[in-house]
């Protein structure tokens, strides 16, 4: 009788670790499609910002590049 309980608590935390991962899943994926969508904003606004400085005649910064006042 032992053994049997032994195994169905076994069983019980299993399924609970394969909830938990399931549930931790969708999280990532959620998390990467966040990721995805910020990254394409912040780009787009870095594009916007260069071309702004550039329409103004002053000097592009590009990426991490630091701008010439560092």
């Amino acid at each position: 009788m032992g053994a049997m309980s032994q195994t169905t608590q076994f069983e019980e935390q299993l399924a609970h670790l394969t909830r938990m991962v399931e549930e931790m899943s969708d999280v990532v994926a959620r998390q990467e499609k966040e990721i995805s969508l910020l990254t394409h904003r912040v780009r787009t606004l870095m594009e916007r910002e260069a071309e702004r400085q550039q329409d103004a005649g002053g000097h592009v910064v590009l990426g991490d590049e630091r701008p010439p006042h560092y």
